[in-house]
């Protein structure tokens, strides 16, 4: 069993809450990992339709016979429950006696956030990181194809038809329930046209054109999967350096696999020339950056900046008195032209050089124009080591 390096915070959280949350995509390991960290915890799923059943009939009777050192599988099937949790923790008074994994937090986060504030601590578990499988030794473009679900890995199941079945499981079990959505045909249109724009800003109306339907409803519908894992929006930095900026978010699909998957990419070997190539391989760093954020409990706040004049970064890091610049660059060799923005984002702003990085596809770490330059696998040994 890999260990995933979100664990060490779950850890602390039980110790200080009285319930700890582990919420993320489908099959991003939740289930497996709350068994792992509370292997003495008796399991139950609300995907069981005999607890289920229990759980929504008789809510206090439920919670008397499961009270406490109990694991909640997929409690966003039964919403009820998180307001009963509130009154049963606080008779209960004990820290770390009650788990909830939950997969779809569409409803689930505002429910927790307004029934259990103050009663829980939440993490969110993404699929592996390139540092959990790096003992693998899988080769860039081959990870960039397969993603990062961890049954691909520990099953060796085909990425093909993983995501295959992943997007006709999410699609029928999450997607159905929701009341605006009723055509499933246009929506799997509609992740497929977005999978073509991971890495770009949104544009609302051009992607409700291409799909037939309103700029409402795509708005409405990217809400449902970044609510569910699937992608997540990169809002732009406001500090506006006396320069007029973008203000439209970025989005980002959490796995490239799956967006290999939607783009009908076959082979690893189709990635070289995609011509998407630049943006996933500027989705797969990124969504590093954001795996690491979650493992280690949110430590810092991420952007990308972009000008009215097209000068851009693509990720800023921000630590609060503390900021770095990154650039994403696909290629495996290094072009002086990749430090434009790096230059110019450095003489705007005046952050230190030491805090300029260029991450590329290549293997060498390197210092260049006085910034870093890093490997794709090296990222979190290379950069800002020592805050992350």
């Amino acid at each position: 069993m890999i260990d995933r390096q979100i664990e060490d915070e779950i850890n602390v959280l039980k110790n200080e809450f009285p319930i700890v949350a582990i919420l993320g995509p489908r099959q991003s390991g939740k289930t497996t990992l709350s068994r792992k960290i509370f292997s003495d915890y008796e399991y139950v799923s609300f995907e069981d339709y005999d607890v289920y059943e229990f759980a929504e009939s008789d809510p206090r009777g439920f919670l008397n016979r499961y009270s406490e050192n109990v694991i909640f599988d997929e409690i966003q099937r039964n919403h009820k429950m998180i307001s009963y949790l509130q009154t049963h923790v606080d008779k209960l008074k004990k820290n770390g006696k009650i788990v909830i994994t939950g997969s779809h937090n569409f409803l689930l986060m505002e429910q927790i956030s307004q029934s259990l504030a103050g009663r829980v601590g939440i993490t969110k578990l993404l699929p592996f990181s390139i540092k959990e499988i790096k003992d693998l030794k899988i080769d860039k473009n081959e990870l960039i194809f397969k993603g990062f679900y961890p049954r691909i890995y520990d099953q060796n199941i085909r990425a093909e038809v993983f995501y295959k079945n992943y997007i006709s499981t999410y699609i029928e079990k999450d997607i159905r329930q929701l009341k605006n959505v009723n055509k499933l045909d246009v929506f799997i249109k509609f992740m497929k046209i977005l999978a073509g724009r991971t890495g770009q800003e949104i544009n609302y109306k051009t992607i409700g054109e291409d799909c037939g339907v309103s700029h409402a409803t795509i708005m409405e519908w990217i809400s449902i999967l970044e609510a569910s894992f699937i992608v997540y929006r990169l809002r732009p930095f406001y500090n506006n350096y006396n320069k007029r900026l973008v203000k439209s978010p970025k989005l980002y699909f959490t796995d490239t696999g799956l967006v290999c998957s939607l783009l009908g990419i076959r082979k690893k070997e189709e990635l070289d020339y995609h011509f998407l190539k630049g943006s996933i391989f500027e989705t797969f760093i990124i969504n590093e950056v954001m795996k690491a954020n979650y493992n280690q409990g949110e430590k810092y706040e991420i952007y990308f900046w972009r000008d009215n004049h097209k000068k851009e970064i693509d990720l800023i890091i921000d630590f609060g008195m503390k900021k770095y610049g990154i650039e994403i660059k696909s290629s495996e060799t290094i072009n002086e032209k990749y430090f434009d923005g790096l230059k110019y984002w450095n003489e705007l702003t005046g952050i230190d050089k030491e805090n300029m990085y260029l991450i590329y596809g290549g293997k060498e770490n390197m210092v260049r124009n006085d910034m870093n330059v890093i490997s794709w696998d090296n990222i979190f040994d290379g950069i800002i080591k020592d805050s992350i």
